[in-house]
């Protein structure tokens, strides 16, 4: 491993001895692996030479950015060489003439937004995690709140430069908005969780900065009421950034983690939206519009967030769910996306099967597309407790979203936390094109080894 020394020149970037336990992990912890060494690449030239040495010499290689995977992606099982893109952090061009950006891969997502923003652009993916990097998004082709009208991170992704497992750097797409030459090499690393090939620069597309911004808040007297309005504001063409839901027991959670008061407190379930434009009228109509159909879909009121700071207040308790669960005990999150018209049907299989095994189980997530976040809460059970009844319970809840037509991760992706429920859904053929793929790209099988499909 000394001759990593003679690629990166600067001995504080090239760790061999005591890596610490934060790079050999995610941001749970719950499983570590082992590397010999850590590294932190600054250009597409370094990390092309590490990929060339680590696969000359037959060493695993896994890559990693901000470190704030849930699935355990990051975590080096097969020890060898943790490669960290996160000084790889520039955001090298905003291009007003063709809308797009060209950023480095540990370019933090909340630092990406913030600086397209102040030239009036907007970049749409809004995954949970804001410190999470761009690399990572696009790795794991992260989601988020606004993905029910603007898409994930692959729809706003144009290019990308991406070092091999030999070394060899290939660009894939260009700033072009159409591209039908050839197979679309992007797309493969997209999502990939690093097993493909390492990204060292990503063009993205930006659109034109919506101006304003409103919130609207639907209360309920149970979840099952809220969901089945959502499939009515959806036919209603409000046209809506964000369509959220929450039960009540969770935002009670996030009341005392933050310390903020959520509105309404008198309901058991709420559905959040935020719509966006450039007329405030035409917005107001859109709202009159969700009034009428939540009137007539069981909401216990319409309260519109025009006060920033109440907007601000339902967010940050929105946004914090998951940490929130996970200071109050352990926990397993899980992403499963379902058809939007199937979500109703799995939340009510979730709380029966709660009801049934005892297990808390707390959901909210993305109501608009389908895509349902629970935490599956281990509360004062021991270890052999916790992991017989929780393996349990995690192979009835992926067996029945697939059942419902859905997928084992909406968009934290599969690593390893969710490999075995992903092999027993995904189709023979499907994991042997996959791994046709992988051996095609990486016959040694060195890059981020034993995960997803692998």
């Amino acid at each position: 491993m000394n001759r990593l020394y003679d690629i990166i020149k600067d001995p504080k970037r090239v760790i061999l001895e005591n890596i610490e336990e934060k790079y050999l992990t995610d941001t749970l912890g719950r499983v570590a692996g082992t590397a010999q060494a850590l590294v932190f690449p600054k250009t597409t030239d370094e990390v092309s030479k590490i990929m060339k040495y680590a696969y000359e010499n037959d060493i695993p290689v896994t890559p990693r950015g901000a470190g704030t995977n849930l699935v355990g992606s990051t975590v080096p099982l097969e020890g060898g060489i943790v490669l960290d893109v996160s000084q790889m952090d520039q955001i090298l061009e905003i291009d007003k003439e063709t809308f797009t950006a060209t950023v480095e891969p540990g370019v933090v997502l909340k630092d990406f937004q913030a600086a397209v923003e102040k030239e009036g652009l907007f970049y749409p993916p809004d995954p949970g995690e804001k410190t999470a990097t761009i690399g990572g998004n696009i790795s794991t082709n992260a989601g988020g709140m606004r993905a029910v009208k603007y898409g994930v991170t692959r729809d706003y992704v144009r290019s990308l430069e991406i070092v091999l497992p030999d070394g060899q750097v290939m660009t894939a797409g260009t700033k072009t908005v159409k591209d039908s030459s050839g197979l679309p090499l992007k797309h493969l690393i997209i999502g990939s969780e690093g097993t493909l090939g390492i990204i060292t620069k990503a063009v993205v597309k930006l659109i034109v900065k919506p101006q304003i911004s409103i919130g609207v808040l639907l209360p309920f007297a149970d979840l099952k009421t809220g969901i089945h309005a959502v499939l009515n504001v959806i036919r209603g063409n409000v046209d809506p950034t964000a369509i959220e839901f929450v039960e009540k027991k969770v935002i009670a959670l996030g009341e005392e983690y933050t310390g903020l008061s959520f509105p309404y407190p008198k309901a058991k379930a709420y559905i959040i939206l935020t719509l966006d434009g450039d007329d405030k009228g035409e917005i107001l109509k859109r709202i009159d519009k969700i009034r009428d159909i939540a009137k007539n879909n069981g909401a216990l009121d319409t309260l519109v967030l025009e006060d920033p700071r109440i907007q601000d207040t339902v967010w940050q308790i929105r946004g914090c769910l998951v940490k929130a669960v996970e200071a109050k005990s352990e926990q397993i999150p899980v992403d499963i996306v379902v058809p939007i018209d199937k979500s109703a049907e799995f939340i009510d299989y979730v709380n029966h099967l709660e009801e049934k095994t005892g297990v808390t189980m707390v959901s909210f997530g993305h109501a608009g597309d389908g895509n349902v976040h629970l935490c599956v809460v281990r509360g004062n059970r021991n270890d052999e407790e916790w992991e017989q009844i929780s393996s349990k319970v995690m192979e009835k809840i992926y067996d029945k979203s697939h059942e419902l037509g859905g997928l084992t991760s909406g968009e934290h992706g599969i690593g390893i936390s969710k490999k075995t429920y992903f092999l027993k859904a995904t189709p023979s053929v499907n994991l042997q094109i996959m791994k046709q793929i992988k051996s095609a790209i990486d016959p040694k099988n060195l890059l981020n080894p034993k995960k997803v499909f692998q």
